[in-house]
């Protein structure tokens, strides 16, 4: 069953409606929230898999069963707001609280530590973009002036799978990868051609600058975390959405 059908035949099943960081800017449709069913004691099975199935597929059927929309699939949205809709899942089935167990820097310890994800707040981008969903900027080095966009759910998906298929003894392009998605535009051309071109020649300086403009700017929510350990260090920390953030439940 592909997302879009699936998305129709669960539009009635119960559910509630989850605010996007992306606001809706990236899409199509413009929508700011969408509605996303609830876990089932159905889904226990998948979640309690642990030889059966990976991280990333867990989380992949978890967002294509789970999310209510029939115009707007997975794929296509911003990894930030998949995680917002992991968050959902996982408060509204095990509640908001979150425990690391972590180590004290000052001491060697483990200790654990428990914020709640409710409590979790949306990045404030530095640029918006345009009525595209692009970002316009010149880069240092080069002084190529480029359109870029966040990387969607899809595009990450098919990253890890090219990279999984890639030849063991040769060194994976996700680098280049990353920009060839990223980059739409360069210097007035669409040119996916023009784009390989450049992106093949581009300087190290460019590279980083892509990266960190996309960091900066691309809605998702704060993840990074500050906790003090017992002795009183700081240890900072971040939350992840691997099989863990369900599993430890069962």
């Amino acid at each position: 069953m592909n997302e879009q059908i699936a998305g129709q035949e669960n539009f009635n099943l119960p559910h509630d409606v989850v605010q996007l960081p992306s606001q809706g800017k990236f899409y199509k449709n413009k929508k700011k929230s969408v509605k996303v069913g609830f876990l089932t004691a159905s889904d226990e099975n998948l979640l309690v898999s642990t030889n059966k199935i990976s991280s990333d597929q867990l989380i992949q059927r978890l967002i294509r069963s789970k999310l209510y929309e029939p115009d707007l699939s997975p794929s296509e949205m911003l990894e930030g707001d998949i995680e917002a809709i992991l968050i959902f899942l996982r408060n509204t089935s095990f509640g908001t609280e979150y425990t690391f167990n972590l180590v004290d820097p000052e001491t060697g310890k483990n200790f654990e530590k428990t914020i709640n994800l409710d409590l979790l707040s949306f990045r404030v981008p530095e640029i918006e973009p345009d009525d595209n969903g692009f970002y316009l900027t010149k880069l240092p080095k080069s002084g190529a002036l480029i359109k870029l966009r966040p990387l969607t759910f899809g595009d990450s998906d098919e990253i890890e799978r090219m990279s999984d298929s890639y030849p063991a003894n040769m060194v994976v392009p996700k680098v280049t990868w990353k920009l060839m998605r990223q980059i739409v535009e360069i210097n007035g051309s669409t040119s996916k051609e023009e784009i390989a071109k450049f992106v093949d020649t581009m300087p190290i300086m460019d590279s980083k600058y892509i990266n960190n403009f996309i960091k900066n700017n691309e809605p998702r929510i704060e993840l990074n975390r500050e906790v003090i350990a017992p002795s009183g260090k700081k240890v900072n920390v971040r939350i992840t959405f691997g099989a863990e953030f369900f599993r430890p439940f069962f």
